[in-house]
């Protein structure tokens, strides 16, 4: 089976809060079990780290955890709680980063019904803080959903809008701008397959999201590959993880066997 949700760091490096209010992606597709494995890769290719996705659902609650470690010992891992009775609700989010290859060690956590939101986190000084919020929560909050999302979203549709808390490090309400790019080759064992590409845009908004190319603190976009029919699936994504961080490859990995093994 080839997994579909990945937890995505996404908005992580924004300076501004605002209320939102949205609706939630409507459920196309029952999520259930899934076990998969990753690639991390940088922008040359070469392999920095491995990951792995597990996904389960006890009667109305889904709870996936993406988790990556590289290669210098930095920890990546994101577990989110969410329900899929007509939509998706995200109900519990907890990431967590630290180690080296981040510039801030930091770990959030978030409940949707109570607005509650916590960090804690490392400052330049090597201090430990704790910031704890309490935040009015939008219905399509997105956080550690945004691909398990892209399977669902209309591809006819030009423009989804979904709200993500982010933590940098005070908790802040920011947008995502979902828009499919086109489609994609790729190929299984030579047989050509075809793959939906969609860029995710951070939206600042106002006047600090005017000048925020100006001034270099617009973060890239991140894309993300899906593949459509007969049933969608996750495929690859490209995009920082973390404020300022590095654009990173995620991939689905295949087991190799030792040479001689049955």
């Amino acid at each position: 089976m080839i997994p579909r949700p990945l937890a995505l760091a996404l908005g992580a490096f924004i300076f501004v809060s605002w209320s939102l209010t949205a609706e939630p992606v409507a459920v196309r597709y029952l999520e259930g079990r899934i076990r998969g494995f990753l690639t991390l890769r940088d922008q040359d290719n070469h392999i920095i780290g491995s990951g792995d996705l597990c996904q389960f659902a006890r009667g109305n609650r889904v709870t996936t955890t993406l988790t990556l470690h590289l290669k210098d010992g930095s920890l990546y891992e994101d577990t989110a709680v969410f329900s899929q009775q007509r939509v998706f609700r995200l109900l519990t989010d907890h990431v967590a980063q630290k180690g080296p290859a981040f510039k801030q060690p930091m770990d959030m956590s978030l409940n949707a019904a109570t607005g509650s939101v916590t960090v804690r986190y490392t400052d330049d000084h090597g201090e430990e803080k704790v910031i704890a919020d309490r935040l009015k929560l939008p219905p399509d909050l997105a956080n550690g959903l945004v691909s398990t999302l892209l399977s669902d979203i209309d591809p006819k549709v030009r423009e989804t809008t979904v709200s993500v808390v982010a933590a940098t490090p005070k908790p802040r309400l920011v947008k995502l701008k979902i828009s499919p790019v086109g489609e994609d080759w790729f190929s299984i064992a030579g047989a050509p397959r075809k793959a939906m590409q969609y860029a995710i845009k951070v939206d600042i908004g106002g006047v600090r999201g005017a000048i925020a190319p100006l001034v270099g603190k617009q973060p890239p976009d991140t894309h993300i590959w899906v593949i459509r029919e007969p049933v969608p699936g996750f495929l690859k994504s490209e995009g920082p993880l973390s404020e300022g961080g590095p654009v990173w490859r995620i991939e689905l990995a295949s087991p190799v066997w030792p040479k001689g093994s049955p």
